[in-house]
């Protein structure tokens, strides 16, 4: 194995869990990097070696030094500074994948990694070393198929959740989860009209307050935002494999006009939705 990767992962629309870059490194001797803030999750496994992180809490004043060694992983959440350095005497060696998508904060959650416990540990060797074997994969074959290097994030993102000592029992989360999948697949079924939140809570037939509480609580985002992110995926897929003038897309997806969808857009995006479409219809053609 080589001592550096460094991979970014095609612009393809996979909504629920999508890769953007992944990689592996052995770093040198109090190699550093950040501070940083991400965009997204970014969880890296120590194949060898020490290092520290320095992670700040949700309260983005607080931060903890964690010491990791091998057998251990580390998750950066979007929006948070952090900081990581190999250790002097025996620099760490990692591999990493940086993945987002409308079930990531879901998924981490179930695994028990969040701001508050950024630390993975697993109940026993084999289990550890799955999740170590699985992020090698992908960051050994850039040149597989986008289909196919998501198949296997996946395969991490199970193995991370039914290997962490850190985990949620499924018992726990059993009548939640039903509230929770009951709200997303209205939210998927109905995202081209004008849902509120009332209805969402009303279908679920749960209080709004209380609803609102539990799905930010599972989900990692209020249910107002999560509408947002969906109607603005879908837009991405239409952008792509359609004609549709952006004016049309806009009300497909629930926006009563096109200035609001493009606000929201560019917000989300960092770019407007004509030169988003322009850009990414060249790497789809």
């Amino acid at each position: 194995m080589k001592d550096f990767s460094f991979s970014i992962f095609p612009n393809e629309n996979f909504l629920d869990l999508r890769i953007y870059q992944y990689g592996y490194e052995q770093c040198a001797p109090l190699q550093s990097f950040g501070p940083f803030i991400r965009n997204h999750y970014l969880f890296h496994y120590v194949i060898s070696g020490r290092g520290s992180l320095d992670a700040t809490a949700e309260d983005g004043v607080t931060t903890r030094r964690y010491e990791l060694q091998a057998g251990q992983g580390f998750l950066i959440c979007p929006g948070l500074i952090n900081t990581y350095f190999a250790e002097e005497a025996h620099p760490w060696k990692y591999v990493w994948v940086e993945f987002d998508g409308l079930r990531a904060s879901e998924s981490l959650r179930y695994a028990g990694l969040t701001a508050a416990q950024p630390i993975y540990r697993a109940d026993d060797e084999t289990q550890s070393a799955r999740v170590r074997d699985l992020m090698l994969y992908i960051a050994e074959h850039p040149q597989a198929s986008a289909l196919h290097l998501i198949g296997y994030l996946y395969l991490f993102v199970d193995a991370l959740m039914q290997s962490s000592a850190t985990r949620v029992s499924a018992q726990e989360n059993q009548l939640k989860d039903f509230y929770i999948q009951e709200a997303v697949t209205y939210i998927e079924q109905n995202y081209q009209r004008n849902l509120t939140v009332e209805e969402v809570a009303d279908a679920c037939r749960l209080n709004r307050s209380y609803f609102s509480k539990l799905f930010k609580e599972n989900v990692g985002c209020p249910p107002q935002e999560f509408l947002i992110r969906v109607r603005l995926a879908k837009a991405t897929e239409l952008m792509c494999s359609s004609n549709a003038p952006i004016s049309e897309i806009a009300i497909r997806c629930g926006y009563s006009n096109q200035f609001h969808f493009s606000r929201a857009f560019k917000k989300h995006y960092g770019t407007p939705p004509q030169k988003w479409r322009t850009q990414n219809r060249k790497h789809h053609a």
